[in-house]
């Protein structure tokens, strides 16, 4: 089963998520249900102008799973808010956070087996007192993991990433041997985990044509080869690093299994610039799989009816795949 979360409901959340579940296809990879408040899928209804036949459950195995029939759990958080479309609330905030906890309570319990998450919003969630900025904070705290590895998936393309919502500068300085290390060897595990047998981990170089011997910057030579190395010795299959300006296209044609890119924008770009409603994010290191589209809330045109959800269809589509490969590779190998 496939938990979809209808994130902030002042935001698109709502509007792409009733796209989702009415996709066909969506039940052909999946058993799907939706957590959320039935007024905000009836009011997306209302934006998007179709008639929707809703299914109310308590427990997700009360679900039809039909195409034509939306499966929804409603938590019941923030009675009676009056949720104001493209506006910071806290009330918003409390129901979004609501779904989520839900869903991790299903996916602990081995309930769901993957998670897709719609948008929420940052500044709402410190409103509420949420005490975490994002997804990936929340899903790793609730789920008492040791990490959550964020994992770009666009078509072919796979991208890890070492820093992320750190300034440019301060990713530089948190480029070192040891962090480059730990983030090989928990990437190496989770593509095993996934059924790759020797996975192939391409590191990004941060400087032009990987520092030129140290001409154009020292971090290949101080910190990247050095962490390539030691990752080999212990049988991890990583390489480079290699320029960033190739790295993705050789990636693209089959010569690595994935990327792991130095700084947020590095690899943003380029899985973006591919296609920007097929990039979607993966969570790894937790006991479910777990997915979200790669944009916000869209508070500018939110409740307007316009809003695209390619990228919903793909984060759903893309979990329950992930989930497929995770469950077949733990049945095939011996316990």
């Amino acid at each position: 089963m496939t938990a979809i979360t209808i994130g902030d409901p002042a935001g698109v959340g709502p509007e792409i998520v009733l796209e989702t579940v009415l996709t066909p296809m969506i039940y052909d990879v999946c058993k799907p249900f939706v957590i959320g408040a039935r007024e905000h899928l009836e009011q997306a209804a209302q934006l998007k102008g179709v008639t929707i036949q809703v299914n109310e459950i308590s427990e997700p195995e009360e679900a039809k799973f039909e195409f034509g029939t939306i499966d929804l759990l409603d938590t019941g958080a923030a009675p009676g808010a009056q949720i104001v479309y493209g506006e910071v609330q806290a009330d918003a905030a409390l129901r979004a956070y609501s779904y989520l906890e839900k869903s991790i309570e299903l996916g602990l319990a081995g309930r769901v087996d993957a998670v897709s998450t719609a948008p929420i919003n940052k500044a709402a969630l410190k409103a509420a007192g949420v005490p975490f900025i994002g997804h990936t904070e929340i899903f790793q705290a609730l789920t008492n993991s040791t990490y959550g590895l964020t994992m770009f998936n666009v078509h072919k393309l796979r991208v890890f990433f070492l820093t992320r919502h750190v300034s440019v500068r301060e990713a530089c300085d948190l480029i070192t041997r040891e962090r480059t290390l730990t983030y090989l060897k928990d990437i190496d595990r989770e593509l095993r985990a996934l059924g790759f047998e020797n996975p192939s981990i391409a590191v990004a170089a941060l400087n032009p044509h990987g520092g030129e011997g140290g001409m154009f910057g020292t971090e290949e030579i101080e910190h990247l080869i050095p962490a390539v190395e030691d990752a080999k010795a212990l049988g991890i299959n990583a390489r480079g690093p290699l320029p960033a300006d190739s790295i993705f296209a050789f990636a693209l044609d089959g010569h690595h299994d994935c990327i792991l890119s130095l700084y947020h924008d590095q690899g943003h770009i380029a899985c973006k610039t591919l296609d920007f409603e097929k990039a979607v994010t993966i969570t790894l290191g937790l006991p479910f799989m777990r997915s979200s589209v790669d944009h916000g809330t869209a508070f500018d045109i939110a409740g307007k009816g316009i809003a695209n959800g390619g990228s919903m269809v793909e984060s759903t589509r893309v979990a329950a795949e992930y989930a497929r490969m995770s469950i077949e590779h733990r049945q095939a190998v011996p316990a």
